[in-house]
């Protein structure tokens, strides 16, 4: 999914501003499975717009520059729905932390057990942060389809971090074990 879709995605539900949409990417219900920065944002902003996809309004503000705020026309709503409908492309995991463990035979066992404890850290704040969210996400006045995905991200993350907490020891012995190797050379 491009950036232009994802933008749709969220003027589908309420009228935003650029920086609006990029909260709701960096922090809200995107947070967990997307990724966009200003600098993919507002050009995706005025690709929408050229297209007619989108409508822009200026909404003035006492002592600073007039704001930006978008709102999804007739037509976004049809090509949004037009992208929804086609097959999902399979989802591609970029994680500097797997790629990390991967190398794990290369780092120290200290420098293997902070990464995985902190981690493992980050995944307990993470599951946190999206159970005090589930009091207004998984309500019923809320799209089954929000309720859906908060739920199986939830799932996964406490998969992960069970999984750290069952084996992350065995990369720790292993790299405790290669140490010890290379001391006896």
């Amino acid at each position: 999914m491009d950036v232009k879709t994802l933008c749709l995605g969220i003027l589908s539900r309420g009228d935003a501003t650029g920086y609006e949409i990029r909260k709701q990417v960096a922090e809200g219900p995107f947070s967990h499975f997307f990724e966009a920065g200003y600098g993919s944002i507002y050009p995706a902003l005025g690709k929408l717009l050229e297209s007619g996809l989108v409508a822009c309004r200026e909404q003035s503000q006492d002592s600073r520059p007039d704001k930006k705020v978008y709102s999804i026309s007739t037509n976004g709503r049809l090509a949004l729905i037009d992208a929804l409908s086609a097959p999902a492309a399979p989802d591609r995991v970029r994680s500097q932390f797997l790629f990390t463990t991967f190398f794990a035979h290369l780092l120290s066992a200290r420098q293997v057990e902070r990464l995985i404890a902190e981690r493992l850290a980050w995944y307990c704040e993470s599951v946190e942060r999206m159970e005090r969210c589930s009091e207004t996400v998984c309500t019923a006045e809320r799209p089954a389809g929000e309720r859906f995905t908060h739920g199986l991200g939830l799932t996964v993350y406490k998969a992960a971090a069970q999984y750290l907490e069952d084996h992350g020891h065995e990369l720790v012995a292993e790299a405790l074990k290669l140490e010890r190797m290379d001391a006896a050379d």
